[in-house]
C-alpha cells in the first residue's frame, strides 16, 4: 500500500516504539478535575462542512488569547475528516512548551469559557479543557507528544483511505447505541480502532 509520507511525518526525538505503544497511566491516578463526568447522550451526525469553518474561527480565538504560548493548533478527532459522522464536537489539540505547566494556558482559556476538566500527570502530562457553546475538547500536550501525533497520523490516514474511514463510521453509529458517557462509547470502537492503526502502521513500516 502506497501513502504520501509528508501526510505522516514523525519527528526525529521519537522511536518507533513511542508511536506505536500509548504508554499505560498511573491506575491510581483520578484524572477529573470537577468530578466524574455527567451521563450524556452520545449523538453521531452526519459529516457538516462547518465544523472545518468552526474550528478556524476557534483556532483564531485561542490563538489570539495564547499567544506565543500555542506553539500548534491543530484540528483533530473526526469532525476534521470529510465525509466521516461524528458527534458534533470539535477537538483541538494545543501544543505549549510544558502542558504540565497550567498557569501558562489555562487561565487565559477560562477567560475564554473553557473549564479543565482532565488533568493526567502520568499519561503524556494530558490535559482537556471543555467549551460548552459550541462544544470543544480542547487537549494540550507538550511538544512531540507521541499521542498528538498519532491524532494527526490516525486524522490522515482515515482522510487518505476510504475503506477504513467507512469501517469507523460504522463503528461510531454502532458503538454509540445504549451508552451514555464517551468512555463507554470510545470501548465499544476500541477494537476496529487498533485495528485501523494496524494497517496504518504496517502501511508506514513500523510494524511487519
Amino acid at each position: 500500500m502506497s501513502v504520501d509520507r509528508n501526510l505522516y511525518y514523525i519527528p526525529s526525538s521519537l522511536t518507533v516504539h513511542d508511536i506505536i505503544h500509548q504508554v499505560e497511566s498511573d491506575p491510581d491516578e483520578v484524572p477529573w478535575v470537577r468530578g466524574v463526568p455527567k451521563k450524556e447522550h452520545i449523538h453521531i451526525e452526519a459529516y457538516n462542512p462547518q465544523w472545518p469553518v468552526l474550528f478556524e474561527q476557534l483556532k483564531g480565538i485561542v490563538q489570539q488569547a495564547l499567544g506565543a504560548t500555542a506553539l500548534h493548533i491543530e484540528h483533530v478527532g473526526s469532525t476534521a475528516v470529510e465525509q466521516l459522522p461524528a458527534k458534533p464536537v470539535i477537538d483541538m489539540d494545543v501544543t505549549v512548551a510544558d502542558s504540565s505547566r497550567e498557569e501558562l494556558y489555562v487561565p487565559a482559556l477560562e477567560a475564554l469559557g473553557y473549564q479543565l476538566e482532565v488533568r493526567e500527570p502520568t499519561w503524556y502530562e494530558h490535559r482537556v479543557l471543555r467549551l460548552e457553546n459550541p462544544r470543544v475538547n480542547l487537549h494540550v500536550f507538550s511538544p512531540d507528544c507521541p499521542e498528538a501525533i498519532r491524532h494527526i497520523l490516525f486524522r490522515n490516514w482515515l482522510r487518505e483511505h476510504t475503506e477504513d474511514r467507512e469501517r469507523y463510521a460504522a463503528i461510531k453509529y454502532e458503538a454509540a447505541r445504549d451508552v451514555e458517557n464517551a468512555g463507554d462509547y470510545n470501548a465499544k470502537k476500541n477494537a476496529v480502532v487498533k485495528a485501523i492503526y494496524h494497517r496504518m502502521f504496517s502501511a508506514l513500516g513500523l510494524v511487519e
